[in-house]
């Protein structure tokens, strides 16, 4: 399903731009160009994510921001002409969790936007007490999505790279021997000359870790296999 992100500002142009960097990266975007607007449409409808500008007529960014922290919880990035730390301050006291200043990079909206969906996911997902999730340290795993990130950073990996990762981090602590783990991710019978396992792992690590070859993760048991 498709993340609704609610851009508020009272510039048509700022809205227009904004709205097709969305739409090309597969966002719904919804517009509103007063805090008032923007209220009504979060009543109506079910938003992920607001790009906020504080100064609007009317009812001023601020003022909309913590109208929305009443009810939700969902993220809010301010975008504003105004560069002073104190404007930024004032904006992330008030509720919101990020602030970008004009003119901004399309690239860097595009990654604000989607760091803090993926904050919101996880801490939505582990207050409901969601079972896809699997955190180990700055590592998480997302069993339905299939995603894996390091921080905010997602981590692409092939389908077999997944596999194992997933098995070894659902069964935390257990050691599993190369046999093992062939067998539970390729369902075949394992060829003691065969390396694929060790190969994959080796791609895992230098996906995952910081420092392959000194892995904090993906720990190798000598004799034995590996585990998280």
């Amino acid at each position: 399903m498709q993340n609704r992100i609610l851009i508020v500002d009272d510039d048509n142009e700022i809205r227009k731009i904004t709205g097709i960097y969305l739409e090309n990266e597969g966002y719904q975007v919804l517009k509103a160009e007063n805090g008032e607007q923007a209220l009504k449409l979060i009543d109506e409808y079910k938003i992920d994510l607001v790009l906020l500008d504080i100064m609007m007529s009317g009812m001023d960014g601020i003022e909309t921001c913590m109208r929305i922290r009443e009810n939700s919880i969902m993220p809010i990035i301010f975008l504003s002409a105004k560069s002073e730390d104190i404007d930024k301050i004032q904006g992330l006291v008030s509720g919101g969790d990020d602030y970008i200043t004009k003119p901004f990079n399309a690239m860097e909206l595009i990654a604000r936007v989607k760091s803090q969906l993926r904050r919101y996911t996880r801490y939505f997902n582990s207050q409901n007490g969601a079972k896809n999730i699997i955190e180990i340290g700055n590592l998480t795993v997302n069993t339905d999505t299939r995603q894996v990130f390091v921080g905010d950073n997602e981590v692409r990996l092939t389908p077999k790279e997944f596999d194992i990762l997933e098995l070894l981090a659902s069964n935390k602590g257990i050691v599993f021997s190369i046999e093992k783990i062939y067998e539970r991710v390729w369902g075949e019978y394992f060829y003691k000359s065969d390396n694929t396992v060790m190969v994959h792992i080796t791609k895992i690590r230098e996906k995952i870790e910081e420092y392959p070859k000194k892995p904090i993760y993906i720990k190798t048991i000598w004799g034995v296999g590996y585990k998280i």
